[in-house]
């Protein structure tokens, strides 16, 4: 996940919809399925569906009243403490 990548998602949110990036969610994860693909474009296509996650996650953050700086950096801690464990 990249933090610059989710803020920039996080914005595009605020300026039109969440269902933008849900859709775009589900055609990248529909097109996961195809059997052509080689390991490095999942491993793109994956990095993009998490980062498209990470900034909805953010994004509900921002909506209950959390500043961005602040949810952005919660969310990387919460995501970092699930990969040591």
């Amino acid at each position: 996940m990249k933090l610059p990548v989710i803020k920039h998602l996080t914005q595009f949110i605020a300026e039109n919809d969440e269902d933008y990036v849900v859709e775009t969610i589900e055609t990248l994860e529909a097109l996961t399925e195809v059997p052509s693909l080689k390991e490095e474009e999942l491993d793109v296509i994956g990095e993009l569906i998490s980062n498209m996650y990470g900034a909805i996650e953010v994004h509900k953050m921002v909506k209950e009243g959390t500043p961005q700086k602040e949810a952005l950096n919660t969310f990387m801690k919460r995501v970092l403490g699930s990969i040591d464990k």
